[in-house]
């Protein structure tokens, strides 16, 4: 059996197209079309249906990609334990962080850190979903976060604190007051931060504030206050490197949320990983008072 195919097999029957599969793999829509095509000539069964919604398994699809998915796991499972017995200070790490910490803080950590560990090659993806350390998507993640995923170990770094943003430009053609928050145009989180601190404090405390629009980032809710749309509540950390914007005053957003540093237990031996989270947690502490607003 082929089995570096059970990998196309299986990526199809998680995302249900080609497109979704290639994406996953990255590879084109024709190689994912070839390879599943050439599984299914060498096993000698049709693997899927050929839908106008997508690809759907056939019960046979349905129990190799059973199968597929606990190789998978299997595999992921060893690399991470072989990772974890990785005693070089060299190679790539892999680190998903929030847009926002890359638009303020992280750049000047992470310049520091090559200077320290030149053999290292740190990897950054950018995205506001927590990437899945189990199966080595990252292997290190820097997020904010109430309660992090009972998977992984880290550590607490510091509290964060939130603080009102507005352009000058907007304060000049706002007659309101400054603290009279119901009396402003807001810029809010979508429904993809419904779950984020912020949104749920607009929710419980100011369910009836004017909206001037709305964003799936906090990074884009600086730069449309920066444009002059409208209040918005940023973390302090972000808000007050944005050399646009004048914080007006605490919203009273409670400082629930916290940074952390995390990784999966298989890897926190790892000597790169163990440098990185050790140098990045003292780049950190040095600069709590911006974290919590102090």
């Amino acid at each position: 059996m082929d089995w570096d195919g059970l990998r196309y097999v299986l990526a199809v029957g998680s995302e249900g197209t080609l497109a979704g599969a290639a994406r996953a793999l990255g590879v084109n829509h024709t190689t994912v079309l070839r390879r599943i095509a050439a599984f299914e000539d060498a096993a000698g069964v049709r693997l899927f249906e050929r839908l106008p919604s997508g690809y759907v398994p056939t019960e046979a699809g349905e129990a190799l990609i059973d199968a597929a998915r606990q190789i998978d796991t299997t595999v992921t499972g060893l690399e991470r334990r072989l990772a974890g017995q990785d005693l070089r200070l060299s190679g790539s790490l892999r680190v998903t962080t929030a847009d926002t910490l890359m638009a303020s803080l992280l750049p000047e950590m992470l310049s520091e850190f090559r200077a320290a560990h030149p053999g290292i090659v740190v990897e950054v993806g950018v995205s506001n979903v927590m990437l899945n350390l189990t199966k080595r998507d990252a292997d290190v993640a820097i997020r904010t976060a109430v309660d992090p995923p009972q998977t992984l170990v880290g550590r607490r770094i510091a509290a964060i604190a939130y603080g009102v943003y507005a352009s000058r430009a907007y304060l000049d053609r706002t007659p309101a007051p400054r603290k009279s928050w119901h009396s402003h145009a807001w810029l809010l989180p979508d429904d993809s931060l419904a779950g984020t601190v912020a949104a749920r404090w607009f929710r419980r405390e100011m369910p009836d504030v004017a909206v001037a629009g709305r964003a799936d980032s906090l990074l884009a809710l600086r730069d449309l206050a920066t444009a002059g749309l409208g209040l918005a509540a940023l973390p302090r950390y972000l808000g007050d490197l944005s050399p646009g914007l004048v914080r007006l005053g605490d919203p009273g957003i409670p400082p629930s949320s916290a940074l952390w540093i995390l990784t999966h237990e298989d890897l926190r031996r790892t000597a790169r990983v163990r440098a990185f989270t050790e140098f990045m947690a003292q780049a950190f502490v040095r600069r709590r008072g911006r974290l919590e607003g102090k």
